[in-house]
């Protein structure tokens, strides 16, 4: 008993992971998992600590645990590295990360890759090195936007980001902005935004808030026409915003992969055919309306998860 509160506490002390719970939920195999081929395995799954990221742990516990696995969930640890060195260090096997934290955050790179297969294959091969592997990503795209409230978007017909720097050349006063204090002054968000588009918005016209504000603002005041969100957030349909296209491709691609542990990965290469269906079905709208759920109705996102994972067929319950 010493010895395993020992391991406890070094995994604790080692990545800020908890000890986990098993996933007891009664699935089995629907169109992924047939003949449950993790039978006998042991298999930890993680999540960053944000909506998204932990509907999307939890779907891939849930397949794993239909695929027969025995499933730890160690789901919404702090922040990305706590998840990513678990993964690095074995004491998680799956997560799902996206394509420019992998190579802006984690690989260290400055400038993006514009074509979202090329970023992916970049992250891919590089960080095989560190035993990492990902899989084919999602066409869902949690990247950084800018947008506006249909009601105002009536009046000026912003579609994208060259017609508000147009906007901003022809009417520097109606264009207020509010964002992130991170978004204000980092070179992947204001401020590389204007050099991109050739606008300078006044500072004047720039609040910084919380993100959480900065939708009810946007959505629901005049004191902000633009506003900061990121692409996969419930809040942009629930709220009524148009987004807005970023046509000089300024923000990274944020494409949704699932990863794994290399060793993991080697000894059970069946995940990757057992993932790639939830991958294909996952785009931006899709993440968008199971946001929702859990940050505007308050559903829980495991319910969530299972709930979509059943409709579309992937597994069934019972």
């Amino acid at each position: 008993m010493a010895a395993l509160s020992l391991t406890l506490a070094l995994l604790v002390a080692g990545c800020g992971l908890k000890s986990g719970s098993p996933m007891v939920d009664d699935v089995s195999p629907g169109s992924v998992g047939r003949g449950e081929p993790l039978k006998g395995a042991t298999l930890t799954v993680t999540s960053k600590n944000f909506s998204e990221n932990i509907i999307l742990g939890q779907m891939t516990g849930l397949v794993f645990k239909a695929a027969g696995a025995e499933v730890i969930d160690r789901t919404n640890l702090p922040g990305s590295i706590s998840a990513r060195e678990a993964i690095i260090n074995g004491d998680a096997d799956a997560q799902w990360d996206y394509t420019g934290t992998g190579w802006i955050t984690f690989l260290g790179h400055a400038d993006p890759i514009v074509d979202p297969k090329e970023q992916y294959e970049a992250v891919r091969d590089e960080d095989r090195g560190n035993g990492v592997v990902w899989l084919p990503p999602a066409p869902l795209d949690n990247t950084y936007a800018l947008a506006i409230s249909k009601k105002n978007n009536a009046k000026y017909k912003l579609r994208t980001l060259s017609d508000v720097a147009a906007l901003a050349k022809s009417d520097p006063s109606a264009v207020t902005i509010c964002v992130e204090n991170e978004f204000a002054s980092r070179d992947d968000g204001l401020p590389g935004m204007e050099k991109r588009y050739g606008m300078k918005i006044p500072a004047a016209n720039i609040q910084k808030m919380d993100a959480g504000i900065i939708y009810t603002q946007v959505s629901e005041s005049d004191s902000c026409l633009l506003g900061e969100v990121f692409t996969t957030d419930g809040r942009i349909k629930a709220m009524d915003l148009d987004v807005l296209e970023d046509d000089k491709h300024f923000f990274p691609n944020y494409n949704a992969s699932p990863v794994v542990h290399l060793a993991t990965f080697e000894k059970y290469p069946v995940i990757a055919e057992l993932l790639a269906p939830l991958a294909k079905k996952l785009t931006t709208e899709v993440a968008q309306t199971l946001n929702a759920k859990v940050d505007v109705d308050g559903e829980d996102p495991h319910e969530v998860a299972k709930e979509w994972l059943v409709a579309e067929g992937f597994i069934e319950e019972g």
